[in-house]
């Protein structure tokens, strides 16, 4: 910085001289120096730098420290997901997943686009990889956990340890689930001459983010044998049902499940009435997900917690209304419908439940003639494990309206927009309403938990 730049009002040292206009308050501030970092004090001057250096500048009387605004720094995943050379796409959702702009993915040797919605990131990572029409993918390892869905095709992967005598090769799908242990080697083979399409779910960005260190993600020698057993049986189907071991929600332990577009699944309620739902907990993973189904020509309760979730649309045709719970419970009916955001989708479409970090209210509604069939997944952040001291009572409060203490508003309660759009919304795609005038009449009957 020149001499005529420091009368101008700017402080500066040059030449061993300070050069400073008063009229402003002093600041003191850090200088680097043969010895380090030394305190020094220029007077006149709220706000200095120096050329080719960096200065912290200590707030004088009640001033605060800091820049008050500024930029959210990318992560050590942000930079890996650059680094990559592939679309990167970020958003509240996506209609469908088939429409995403792909690009040569040289380290898995397909072609993909990475997806981060908003509210999910540091949280989980996901993308989409195209496997070559009688092609297959670089096979790979890594040290953060994977699932996979099949949007499009049908093919086979290939799962083995290093010291491992055999692989173990299970077929694969349009709709169909799987998990990759950790730190288990892979190759994903196409079995036809037409491109396959997977979207994939991580917790890559929670490692990475953690150990910011590409080479240990990806080249870790540990062979985790309590995630992959070898069993010739691991990748088979299984379908019986339990309890999961926080909630009490209908859970199946498989690694791998042909069809989730169609597989059966258990009565729940907890969302709509005839809501069905069941929890795959796959390959020891802390990755959570769950697969669920509303009835034709009915629609969920909105409910509120923060971010992470992301629902994937598997049958049907809908759309997903979300607000910041401080809108309040009929935000339209306040004014504050230019706070609501909406996403419309159909197989295999994508929205984030609370994409503005804190608690959102999120409402999803079918509009076809198909049921709407769903997937949520929300990487290693189970509703049911929020921080708190072990033992500690918790509740189950996204399944629980308002006037329980939960955080799901009843029907009574909701916004009258809502009811009147679905409504003309079925009628106009010919599909029968099944909303029936009890939902909404205040004061019915709460449902009891049937593990209660």
């Amino acid at each position: 910085m020149s001499a005529a730049q420091g009368r101008k009002g700017i402080g500066a040292t040059a030449g061993g001289r300070h050069l400073a206009l008063p009229g402003a308050l002093a600041v003191k501030h850090w200088q680097q120096s043969n010895s380090g970092y030394v305190p020094a004090i220029i007077k006149g001057v709220t706000m200095h730098e120096l050329t080719g250096r960096t200065h912290w500048h200590e707030p004088t009387g009640s001033n605060r420290a800091g820049f008050g605004e500024f930029g959210r720094p990318k992560t050590p995943y942000d930079l890996f997901m650059e680094s990559e050379g592939i679309p990167i796409y970020r958003d509240i959702g996506v209609s469908k997943v088939q429409n995403l702009p792909l690009a040569p993915w040289k380290r898995l040797g397909g072609k993909g686009s990475f997806i981060q919605l908003h509210g999910t990131e540091g949280k989980w990572g996901s993308y989409v990889v195209e496997v070559p029409g009688a092609g297959a993918l670089n096979p790979e390892k890594h040290l953060y956990e994977e699932i996979y869905l099949v949007v499009e095709g049908r093919g086979t992967t290939e799962v083995w340890l290093d010291n491992d005598s055999k692989r173990h090769v299970f077929e694969w799908q349009k709709g169909s689930l799987f998990s990759i242990p950790v730190n288990a080697w892979h190759r994903i083979v196409n079995a036809s001459s037409a491109p396959a399409l997977l979207l994939g779910g991580t917790t890559a960005p929670n490692l990475l983010n953690l150990i910011n260190n590409v080479d240990v993600l990806f080249n870790c020698p540990y062979e985790f044998r309590d995630r992959f057993s070898g069993a010739d049986d691991f990748y088979k189907y299984k379908d019986d049902i339990e309890p999961d071991p926080v909630r009490g929600l209908a859970m199946r332990r498989t690694n791998f499940v042909p069809d989730i577009v169609n597989c059966d699944l258990p009565l729940d309620n907890r969302r709509s009435p005839g809501w069905r739902r069941v929890e795959p907990f796959m390959t020891g993973n802390t990755f959570y997900l769950w697969i669920g189904q509303h009835e034709n020509g009915r629609y969920s309760k909105a409910h509120a917690h923060t971010s992470a979730a992301v629902l994937i649309c598997l049958k049907g045709k809908g759309y997903t209304y979300t607000w910041p719970e401080r809108y309040g419970v009929t935000p339209w009916k306040d004014g504050h419908a230019d706070k609501v955001k909406r996403v419309d989708y159909e197989p295999v479409g994508m929205v984030s439940a609370a994409p503005g970090g804190a608690r959102w209210y999120h409402q999803h509604f079918g509009a076809s003639k198909d049921p709407l069939r769903l997937t949520a997944w929300f990487g290693p952040h189970n509703p049911g494990r929020e921080p708190g001291p072990p033992g500690e009572k918790h509740t189950d409060y996204t399944a629980m309206d308002i006037p329980e203490g939960g955080s799901a508003i009843p029907y009574w309660m909701e916004d009258p927009f809502l009811s009147a759009e679905y409504e003309a919304r079925l009628k106009s795609e010919g599909v029968p309403s099944r909303m029936e005038r009890g939902f909404y009449k205040k004061g019915a009957i709460v449902p009891k938990f049937a593990g209660a």
